[in-house]
Order: structure tokens, then sequence, then C-alpha cells
């Protein structure tokens, strides 16, 4: 069943949005504690977004460097033949986080974690056959890491 999006994202819908991506585990009672719903009214608001696409999941956050995973880099790929064929290796490829295809000079932006630089090493000679420029970048410090969207930012569309 389709729902209108912008129905759903009224002040309540964005204030659930905003409680669950600060914690996905809150239970429906509290999170209608926090509304003013019942939990029910709550547990069918929340299958409406889930169904129309604007909930895609719930996820726990992983340190990569408590699993060992302790450098991030970012692969920046361009000029490959054919991209559909390094699309598809780099879908196989456990390290890769993201792959964005970008406009500009690059074709393509990997992020990556890995255990070390020759760990890393071994993912650009995979992706070297399918490209003919390479470029990467170590990530010294991430000072903004963000995995939720600021509800404030919604646009109705006009």
């Amino acid at each position: 069943m389709a729902f209108d999006s912008e129905k759903l994202l009224d002040k309540t819908g964005l204030e659930l949005l905003r409680l669950l991506q600060e914690d996905a585990r809150m239970s429906f009672a509290e999170l209608g504690k926090r509304v003013g719903l019942t939990a029910p009214a709550v547990a069918e608001r929340v299958r409406r977004m889930e169904e129309a696409g604007i909930i895609t999941g719930y996820h726990a956050r992983v340190s990569a460097a408590k699993l060992g995973l302790e450098i991030k880099a970012f692969i920046r790929v361009s000029d490959c033949e054919p991209c559909e064929r390094l699309v598809e290796l780099v879908k196989t490829l456990p390290e890769v986080l993201e792959c964005h295809m970008l406009t500009g000079s690059d074709s393509y932006i990997l992020h990556v974690v890995v255990a070390s630089i020759a760990h890393l090493d071994a993912i650009i000679s995979r992706l070297r056959p399918l490209a003919r420029n390479i470029t990467t970048a170590i990530v010294l410090e991430s000072p903004v890491n963000k995995s939720s969207i600021d509800v404030r930012l919604f646009r109705p569309k006009a």
C-alpha cells in the first residue's frame, strides 16, 4: 500500500524519525510518551514510514577499529573500462563501506576500512586492472562522523 510521504512527515512524524535515529531500540511506548501518542499509534506510523521507504532499516554502529580495521581510506577511481565490471567487483569487497559515482574528474569514490597498508594495497591491486587512474587518501581524523539526517532539513515538495 502506498502512503503520501509528506503526510507521514508532519511534526509528529519528523519527531519520531529524530528519536529513532537517536535510539532505534526505543520502545513504541517510550516513543509514544515523547510524542503524545499511544504505543499502537506509534507502531502504525512507524510501519507506514517503513512501507513508504522513509525508514530504510535499523542498524548497530560498529567500531571498525575494535574489529582490527584501524585504517579508513578513500579510493578515487577514474577511467574505468568498463565501469560496470568495476562496480561488480566493488560489490564483492567487504572492505568497501560505500561506493559513489561522481561528476568531475573521478568516476567513483570508495570508502574502505582495512587492517593495514598492505591490506589497502591488496584492495587497490584488485581494482587496478579495471581502472587507469586510482588515487588514495588515508583518513587521519574524522571530526564529523554522522549517521543520522537532521529532520530540520526536510523540505516538502512544492
